[in-house]
This record gives C-alpha cells, structure tokens and sequence, in this order.
C-alpha cells in the first residue's frame, strides 16, 4: 500500500474529522493509506526543529502529498514547498467558497474543491493517482 500523507494545520484538525474520514475511505480505494502527521506526533514549542525534520522525513517517505488548505496554514504551506522540491505528487483541497492559495495550486497536480465530506470522498476516489 502507498502512503498519502495530509499537510493540515494542528489548530484545524479538529474541525476537519469527517473530511480526514473521508479522505481514508477515498484513498483506500486508491490503495493510500492516509496518513496524519499532527495526529501521530505532537512537540513542544521548543521543539520546532525536531517537529520539521520529522516532518520532512514522512513527506519524503510518501508517495502522495495532500495539502487541505481550507484555512490558509503557514506551517502547511512549507510542507507543499518540500514535497514539491522532492517531486512528490500533491492535491490541493479546498472547500468551495474559501480562499483560494495561488502558491498551493501553482504547486498542485490536483486541485479539489468540494462541498461537503462525502464529495470530497468521491471525488478522491475518482481520481487516477
């Protein structure tokens, strides 16, 4: 199985536990796992250097860089950067109606906008990574 892994902010996360769902059960179908960074590590504020070179060791050990950037992220923002310089495939996610990240998408193989959870599943299931 490839491994997908999901830039999204830390102070977001939260917010987005149907479309994280979502995106596992679209991905499976792609046979990706999904993978969380801010699910799986968690630093302390003087951690910041560990914290990014952890970080840009599972981005390059990923086959697939998704980037949901509904809320703009700094943090998620470098994360596009890397997995771009290393030429892993990325898709931009957005939902409709946010803010679009000219940066993210000129980066992106993929742009998805979508409406809800179960579009964004289906929408990541059609695609041909």
């Amino acid at each position: 199985m490839k491994k997908a892994y999901l830039g999204i902010s830390f102070s977001n996360r939260k917010k987005f536990e149907e479309e994280v769902k979502a995106l596992e059960i679209g991905l499976l179908e792609q046979n990706y796992e999904l993978f969380v960074f801010v699910d799986q590590y968690h630093f302390q504020p003087h951690e910041e250097k560990a914290m990014m070179e952890v970080a840009f060791k599972e981005i390059e050990s990923s086959d697939l860089f998704i980037a949901e950037l509904t809320t703009k992220a700094i943090g998620v923002g470098i994360e596009v950067g890397y997995a771009f310089a290393k030429e892993i495939p990325i898709v931009y996610l957005r939902q409709k109606g946010s803010e679009y990240s000219t940066t993210a998408g000129g980066c992106a193989e993929v742009i998805l906008e979508y409406e809800n959870a179960e579009h964004l599943k289906q929408s990541i299931a059609d695609l041909n990574f």
